[in-house]
């Protein structure tokens, strides 16, 4: 390597400016390039030291989590990481009771309200027709919106953790195959946005589910756009399943978990179906041993009995613990890129 002009101390408001996203609305990994998905995830590497120390780079900036679905890792990492980064939070964890939206404010009226008191959103909703719908009817009218989940097709910020995992896991990832194994494929948001920023990043996929449920046709038709290196297979027995990992050279099997809530009267039949991409730790051993191959874990969370075998949790294959350690460092950097720093 020669020296060059561009030799020079580190500055994360560089980095940050690279990615491209201050003042957009994050929907779909798509929008984003491989360098300016680099960029964020240098960005934050950079973070990662002052997880627990913060740093003021937002400071005097307002953070508003407006979740109309139940979340515990993706409202409380954005508001850690707005806190860790000198901001303020303002949290609505049930808009249909707590908001006006009890009084039947329409989502048009309540993010341009809401936008009035906050420089960034995070916002969850069930119906990505109603949620995009009102993004774009509002236009420069609304602070960014993060999507922290719109109805089952986008969950950006928890494929960029997914993908910020293995980077740190494997560096260049257009040498990782990742396997993304439900029985419904149709509903795995989580999976979806993985696979979008796996795309970026030049990694192979293979999805593995149900003829019934497969990839949206929007998400399959972004792939499509992106030339993606993506492989799909249905209806596999577990055994048939540990053949593909191994004969595909899979590095990561991610598993975006169930999306049927308790009281769901087709949770039990969804269960018994997910046995066909259970993943235990013999089978990880089996990969193991036939390839020579250590074979990562991931799991979007919460987790259910029945997905997978929890004894992967103490073993070198676990990734879904290790990616909640990263999760501050990301949003951190999310946050930071959308809003800007001075």
């Amino acid at each position: 390597m020669a020296l060059n002009s561009q030799f020079k101390t580190l500055d994360i408001r560089e980095v940050l400016a690279e990615t491209h996203m201050k003042g957009k609305n994050i929907t779909f990994l798509d929008d984003f390039s491989r360098d300016e998905l680099l960029a964020l995830f240098r960005a934050a590497e950079m973070l990662e030291p002052f997880l627990r120390t913060g740093l003021n780079l937002l400071q005097g900036k307002v953070l508003y989590t407006l979740f109309f679905q139940p979340s515990t890792r993706t409202r409380c990492s954005h508001e850690n990481a707005m806190l860790r980064l000198g901001g303020n939070v303002i949290t609505e964890s049930d808009p249909t009771h707590n908001s006006a939206v009890a009084k039947n404010e329409s989502l048009y009226d309540s993010l341009r309200v809401t936008s009035e008191y906050a420089d960034v959103i995070v916002m969850r909703h069930p119906d990505d027709k109603e949620a995009l719908g009102a993004l774009a009817e509002l236009g420069p009218y609304v602070s960014p919106v993060i999507s922290g989940g719109y109805g089952h097709v986008t969950h950006p910020t928890q494929g960029l953790l997914d993908c910020y995992t293995c980077w740190r896991a494997f560096g260049d990832l257009t040498n990782t195959t990742v396997a993304i194994a439900t029985p419904d494929l149709s509903r795995a948001r989580s999976g979806q946005s993985f696979a979008l920023a796996l795309a970026a990043m030049g990694a192979k996929i293979v999805y593995t589910g149900t003829s019934e449920l497969r990839t949206p046709e929007i998400v399959r038709n972004k792939l499509v756009a992106m030339g993606a290196d993506f492989e799909e297979h249905f209806d596999l027995t577990m055994k048939q399943n540990e053949e593909l990992y191994a004969d595909k050279g899979v590095d990561v099997i991610y598993l975006p978990g169930s999306s049927l809530k308790k009281d769901d009267p087709n949770r039990e039949d969804f269960m018994k179906t997910m046995a066909q991409y259970y993943v235990s730790l013999e089978m990880l051993q089996n990969i193991k041993k036939k390839t020579g191959k250590v074979v990562g874990v991931h799991h979007s969370l919460p987790r259910n009995p029945g997905e997978f075998d929890f004894g992967i949790d103490n073993t070198e294959h676990q990734l879904y613990f290790r990616g909640i350690g990263f999760s501050i460092a990301v949003r951190m950097a999310l946050l930071s890129a959308v809003v800007g720093v001075n």
